[in-house]
């Protein structure tokens, strides 16, 4: 019995709590699979499963942020793509010279409440509107709709997240705009249906993840501001 009521507990947190962006969606799933179940019981369970995806995609599972000054945690769920140093995006007013931008993707069934880096205020926010291709490479990437973010810390470092939609993702839900402060592993947006995050640290800062290492919004930890350790290498095994 034991087992069986585990087994619920942790089938049930992968369902709830679903984030409020995602109460129409399921509200309308719900009529949809109901009439669907009036029509024909294997188009219901079709819709059915449809919006059991739905619960999935916007949930919003708490999450345990390590603070400690100097710590950038990660924005986003899921895969580390690349990890390389360029310019911050020319739609922001930075100087500085390079820095490290650590991209993640996110495939349709990571989490996608995205989480804020660090502690500090929003001195920046910028929309940019754009198309909806599968943003692999950086070209696609700068074609696409995608929101920036700066978040300034109270020493003045400076770390940059952008939120980049793609194929399927059809619209960036910001929840803070300029001149809000936020904490670290504080939920800053959403994005629809899959996509990428853009993580640029600030300058100098060495990434402590690498290419291929999977990642938890609000909880892994890309790099350590105050560390002087060296970059990490991996290898898969």
């Amino acid at each position: 019995m034991a087992d069986k009521a585990g087994y619920f507990e942790s089938f049930a947190r992968h369902f709830v709590p679903v984030h409020r962006e995602g109460h129409k969606f399921l509200g309308i799933g719900a009529l949809v699979t109901l009439v669907a179940f009036l029509l024909s019981t294997s188009l219901g369970v079709v819709a059915a499963i449809g919006t059991l995806y739905v619960a999935y995609f916007f949930r919003d599972p708490d999450r345990v942020t390590q603070l400690r000054d100097g710590l950038v945690i990660a924005a986003a769920d899921g895969d580390v793509a690349e990890i390389e140093k360029v310019l911050p995006p020319s739609e922001l007013d930075l100087n500085g010279g390079e820095r490290v931008r650590i991209v993640t993707h996110l495939s349709p069934f990571d989490v996608h409440v995205n989480r804020a880096p660090v502690a500090g205020r929003v001195s920046q926010s910028v929309y940019v509107p754009g198309a909806f291709v599968n943003p692999t490479t950086n070209k696609e990437s700068d074609d696409n709709e995608r929101r920036l973010t700066v978040l300034t810390t109270p020493d003045e470092t400076q770390c940059i997240v952008v939120q980049i939609a793609g194929m399927i993702s059809r619209r960036i839900v910001a929840f803070v705009h300029e001149g809000d402060s936020v904490g670290a592993g504080q939920r800053i947006g959403l994005i629809r249906f899959g996509s990428r995050v853009d993580v640029y640290l600030p300058p100098g800062a060495t990434p402590l993840v690498s290419v291929g290492q999977r990642v938890v919004a609000g909880e892994s930890v890309l790099a350590d501001l105050k560390s002087k350790e060296p970059e990490r290498e991996a290898r898969r095994s």
